[in-house]
């Protein structure tokens, strides 16, 4: 049973949150229990900071440990700083306002910190990835999960590039999940490529996520989050796959905006919370799927410094390239992190590789403090983000032009999508 709400005018108030969780969570039985709570990091708009203080305000006095780790996948670790921001206290009331709460980062990479629970078998990946994969994949996630009664999965749905629409048991994988799960779904995402999966509700990569997070021995509850702006417009509390499914169905119809036609040139503005082209890679995915055949995307982020925290020097070492690139020359990358090329390709877009000749559909160009050689280097245009001038591209849709000026989790369809196709799930 999923207690919930959700709107596409209305915003919900504060005291509406608070009411609605004491409501979803009074459906469980939660007195004296251990409980891990599970939330996003700074790259996922939502208001975590109300949440937090809304779940911490009904359960502290009442559960054994009220635990909180950071859905990092991948991502680098957060300082207490970052976190306290987050979560929105000061390191003052960390202490004094909520003595209970302990924060803790997940290490994806460290596998003194992880443990494997199970896997999909060789059968199992072939069936459902419609035989793009066949291989066993071990199932790895932090071992703290094995410390607690309940897992609370707290986070915002978005239409997401790897798994379709983001949410639910996506917080634990890749948010809590070690290297081989993660590197196994996300390559199968890319080989079904972003305008394809991107906003599809059912996926090979969603049932995949589902499968493992299945393996889990804890309870698992989830406060599934729909985000209009900087507020709430929804939220759906109960098992983790039934809240994310209502949750997805209010995302599509906030979370994408239809075009009447493509566009030759798109101007795809960064915000704050990318510090990075691995989460600021974003900027393509939400907007591919409506750039013209031979268009450009510019990803403008004069805040930019550098490719990626984590996975910067692999990247350097293969570059941004179309799927096909990879597919037609495994043997050349058969040590490269499945998640890696997934990023790779996810950036650079679709497009061919035929008789050594790689032809993307479009071009894509990093107006970021990334270096020129580097960008040419890893296969990306280059623009200095200094001679651009946002203004140049505001109100010229009409001529072929798109100017969205925080790009990262709406995202752009043509009306009449060449992309979208039948994905057997």
């Amino acid at each position: 049973m999923v207690t919930g709400y959700g709107s596409t005018t209305t915003l919900l108030a504060e005291q509406q949150i608070a009411e609605l969780c004491k409501q979803g969570l009074n459906n469980y039985s939660l007195s004296n229990k251990k409980i891990l709570v599970v939330i996003p990091d700074h790259s996922r708009t939502a208001p975590i900071d109300v949440m937090f203080r809304t779940v911490y305000n009904q359960l502290a006095d009442k559960v054994k440990l009220l635990d909180f780790i950071i859905a990092l996948g991948t991502h680098p670790p957060m300082s207490d700083e970052a976190i306290n921001h987050r979560v929105g206290i000061t390191q003052q009331e960390r202490t004094s306002k909520y003595p209970r709460a302990r924060f803790f980062n997940h290490h994806w990479n460290d596998p003194q910190q992880l443990v494997t629970i199970g896997a999909l078998s060789e059968q199992q990946v072939k069936e459902i990835s419609g035989g793009r994969m066949s291989a066993k994949v071990n199932v790895t996630i932090n071992k703290m999960i094995l410390d607690y009664d309940v897992i609370m999965i707290i986070g915002p749905t978005f239409p997401h590039e790897v798994v379709g629409f983001s949410g639910g048991s996506k917080y634990l994988f890749p948010g809590l999940a070690g290297k081989e799960i993660i590197d196994m779904f996300h390559w199968l995402g890319a080989l079904i490529t972003n305008p394809a999966i991107i906003g599809t509700k059912y996926t090979p990569v969603r049932r995949v996520v589902d499968l493992a997070a299945g393996l889990i021995p804890a309870q698992q509850i989830c406060l599934s989050l729909v985000v209009k702006g900087e507020g709430l417009a929804g939220l759906y509390i109960g098992e983790p796959r039934e809240a994310w499914e209502q949750a997805a169905d209010l995302s599509e119809k906030l979370h994408i905006q239809y075009m009447d036609h493509p566009f030759h040139t798109v101007l795809s503005c960064a915000p704050a919370m990318y510090d990075d082209l691995w989460t600021g890679g974003k900027c393509m995915y939400k907007l591919e799927p409506v750039v013209a055949n031979g268009g450009e995307l510019i990803i403008y982020a004069p805040h930019i410094k550098e490719v990626s925290v984590t996975h910067g020097a692999m990247i350097e070492t293969i570059g941004y390239h179309v799927r096909d690139y990879y597919v037609k020359q495994m043997d050349k990358f058969k040590n490269v992190p499945g998640g890696v090329m997934a990023h790779s390709t996810h950036v650079r877009g679709v497009g061919e590789f035929i008789n050594g000749v790689e032809k993307p559909r479009i071009r894509v160009t990093l107006a970021t403090q990334i270096p020129e050689a580097l960008c040419h280097k890893i296969n990306m245009g280059y623009r200095d983000p200094a001679t651009i001038n946002k203004q140049d591209f505001m109100n010229r849709e009409s001529e072929g032009i798109l100017y969205v000026a925080k790009a990262g989790e709406m995202l752009y369809r043509l009306k009449n999508d060449p992309f979208r196709k039948e994905i057997k799930a």
